[in-house]
């Protein structure tokens, strides 16, 4: 079993910046494949950002996600982050993050992760 715990959300004007940390527990974190995944109120949950077991490959959604948003991992400290700056109201969801014990690159697939935690809002106001 693997533990996920989201934390750093909050409420953040637009242009702001915030960091989120996913701390992980039950298995060995540096074999994890590590995704982030939001979902905004009426919308699926949508692919953000992944990285690969060793923090060696990174993959974000899109450039404009890329432009702005930073993920990491400190395998030392178990603890996945996403570094997310010049926030826009289309930014505000709840956000997740994910754990692949079964890939060990980076993947957008939902299916892939096998663990999850249970969010942290995000909310920018405009």
């Amino acid at each position: 079993q693997v533990q996920l715990v989201e934390s750093g959300g909050g409420l953040v004007q637009a242009g702001g910046s915030l960091r989120l940390s996913c701390a992980a527990s039950g298995r060995t974190f540096s074999r994890f494949a590590m995704g982030w995944f939001r979902q905004a109120p009426g919308k699926e949950r949508a692919f953000v950002a992944a990285v690969s077991w060793n923090g060696g490959a990174t993959f974000y959604a899109d450039s404009m996600i890329k432009g702005r948003f930073t993920i990491s991992r400190d395998n030392s400290k178990n603890t996945m982050y996403l570094q997310m700056n010049s926030l826009k109201p289309e930014d505000t969801a709840l956000y997740y993050c994910a754990a692949s014990t079964v890939v060990a690159g980076t993947t957008t697939h939902p299916g892939a992760y096998n663990y999850w935690g249970q969010g942290t809002q995000v909310t920018v106001s405009s």
